[in-house]
């Protein structure tokens, strides 16, 4: 998703999945909502306080979990130089921020020192003009160390991504026709290191893959599964209409598809809305009117109508969860390769300047049923 951002800034501006073992999860009918706090971290390092509507300082992994969030997801790069976040060691501090809180862990292995998304697969230096068994096996090792490490800290995640929006082929540069012979090598490495982690340890970490946007969901798997990849338990869904070519209902007939052919539990694993049109800095705003649909204003009613009923979409299309993409991305003083401050905080779960907690955070813990079975609606646009 980020590289999109990073191309367009650069031209504005420049069956329910079991749980590990150990899991603390509460949940309301086997249903996960929460968001990736990857950015919590660097948004307090750079001076930001989060607030609750009151406006006493809170902190956002325990708040999120009073407010009936369960789940926490993080990214993780190989080795970004770009940035002293989302490696190793700040993984472990917002895994422990979230175990800390009661809530279960999704880690999102990008396999690249940048952003990969679905525009892109950038493979990590370290493993540039290998041999796609070399890259598989160095693949493999990192994540299964890179479990076996968090699992002796007490942080094995619940579940795990074996890539992140991984629409084009795995490391190889921007998305075009997949190899699959390829492909196939690489995501069969990181899946079979994530259950042999999990047998090593006596935990049971989930596989999830993740593609952006309803419409590549379908033929992406049934390649997959054609080439041989199936040993998954999750499928996680990228839905933001600026990117994407599909309503709501479309990406409802696609979760419900999915599940019936794939058997796997589906995951609305990214999305968001903005609460306002207008941003607090210089920083050119990603989500402004063309992410827009016609039924939620940007505004902080609007946002949580939004997640309200994208949530109830999911759930009565079989899904089992939503995860917001980087509720607490704000505004600060701190320089990004894009300007100063955020491109996201008009997304953000917090308001404009003294960043109290917006009405989205109701949407958490509100209890969704399944509306009568009707009729979906058709897949194609």
């Amino acid at each position: 998703m980020i590289g999109r951002f990073v191309s367009l800034l650069a031209a504005s501006a420049l069956g329910t999945a079991a749980i590990a073992q150990d899991a603390p999860l509460s949940t309301k009918n086997g249903l996960y909502l929460g968001a990736d706090l990857s950015y919590v971290n660097e948004m307090e390092d750079c001076g930001a306080v989060f607030r609750d509507p009151a406006g006493k300082r809170i902190d956002p992994f325990d708040y999120m979990a009073a407010r009936g969030g369960n789940i926490v997801r993080v990214r993780l790069w190989n080795d970004a130089k770009w940035t002293p976040y989302s490696d190793y060691d700040d993984v472990v501090k917002t895994l422990r921020r979230a175990k800390a809180s009661g809530q279960a862990t999704l880690l999102d292995f990008h396999y690249s020192d940048d952003w990969a998304d679905g525009e892109k697969q950038l493979v990590p230096a370290a493993w540039t003009g290998m041999t796609t068994d070399q890259q598989a096996a160095a693949l493999h090792q990192f994540t299964y160390d890179t479990l076996i490490r968090l699992n002796g800290e007490g942080l094995m995640p619940d579940w795990v991504q074996v890539g992140n929006e991984t629409n084009g082929e795995l490391m190889a540069g921007p998305t075009k026709a997949i190899n699959w012979d390829r492909n196939a090598i690489l995501l069969n490495a990181g899946i079979r290191a994530v259950r042999e982690a999990g047998k090593a340890t006596g935990t049971a970490p989930q596989v999830m893959l993740h593609i952006a946007q309803p419409e590549n969901v379908l033929p992406w798997f049934d390649d997959a599964t054609v080439a041989g990849v199936v040993d998954y338990d999750l499928i996680g869904i990228s839905y933001y209409r600026k990117w994407s070519k599909w309503t709501p209902a479309q990406l409802g007939a696609t979760i419900k598809a999915a599940k019936q052919r794939y058997k796997a539990d589906v995951v609305l694993v990214e999305t968001a809305y903005p609460f306002s049109r207008e941003g607090e800095d210089s920083s050119p705003d990603l989500l402004g009117p063309d992410t827009l649909l016609a039924d939620y204003p940007a505004t902080p009613k609007g946002q949580l109508a939004y997640l309200t009923d994208m949530t109830q979409l999911v759930v009565d299309n079989g899904g089992i969860g939503v995860v917001y993409w980087e509720p607490a991305w704000v505004s600060t003083g701190c320089k990004t390769r894009w300007g100063t401050g955020s491109n996201w905080e008009n997304a953000a779960w917090f308001d404009l300047g003294q960043h109290k907690a917006l009405p989205a955070f109701d949407f958490l813990g509100r209890s969704y049923t399944p509306a009568e079975a009707a009729s979906a609606p058709a897949i194609a646009p």
